[in-house]
């Protein structure tokens, strides 16, 4: 039996519940292997996209988190178009504050013109 038979087989019911052969123990302890490394992967990835919302970051992972240049954050610092913290020489910028700027960009669609218009038309009909 090959690596290849025991990763389809390994999976079936009636394999799960049966004691392994001696000769397949090696192949079993390498799909057990190689399954858990793809669970560290997948944990690692996750740990890392889930940080802390509020977390504090350097320039360079404020441009990384934006998909932006560095050159670019440090113009928009200086037109005080985006947030951020200055400590001396250096720059800060807070997650939550980077999010909470991109969302202030967003452009309003059709259907949010158009009822933010007929607010404010029954506004002006109710107190006439």
């Amino acid at each position: 039996m090959n690596e290849y038979e025991f990763t389809n087989i390994d999976t079936q019911d009636s394999v799960l519940h049966e004691p392994l052969s001696l000769e397949q123990v090696p192949f079993a302890i390498g799909v057990l292997l190689k399954k858990l490394s793809v669970i560290e992967k997948l944990l690692l990835e996750f740990q890392g996209q889930h940080e802390e919302p509020n977390e504090m970051m350097s320039i360079s992972k404020a441009a990384e988190f934006l998909k932006l240049s560095v050159p670019t954050i440090y113009s928009k610092v200086s037109r005080k178009q985006i947030p951020v913290c200055k400590q001396g020489k250096r720059l800060y910028f807070y997650r939550s504050e980077l999010r909470e700027w991109i969302k202030s960009g967003r452009l309003r669609t059709t259907v949010d013109i158009r009822r933010e218009a007929e607010n404010r038309l029954s506004k002006y009909k109710n107190r006439g």
